[in-house]
């Protein structure tokens, strides 16, 4: 399952997610259909912010090291779950 895929299993349904992000549903699907499940970069915090999926789970093409993205509170939390 893809970070997307997470979220809009969290969020209830791409149309929810898309509500919960003030965004339009076709945004979503677009990330889902023809970005290859790849929500942009700008989008990450809000969609952790709303779900808790982490920007490495969305996108870890840009956030490879799990804790990178996160605001400097939670990092440490995401630190003791990995280990």
């Amino acid at each position: 399952m893809t970070g997307l895929n997470k979220a809009i299993k969290i969020a209830g349904n791409q149309s929810k997610l898309a509500s919960l992000l003030g965004i339009s549903r076709s945004s979503v699907s677009r990330w889902v259909h023809k970005f290859g499940g790849k929500a942009p970069q700008a989008q990450l915090p809000e969609i952790y912010r709303l779900t808790g999926v982490t920007p490495h789970e969305m996108r870890p093409d840009l956030h490879p090291n799990p804790t990178s993205g996160l605001p400097e509170n939670d990092t440490a939390a995401v630190q003791k779950e990995s280990d």
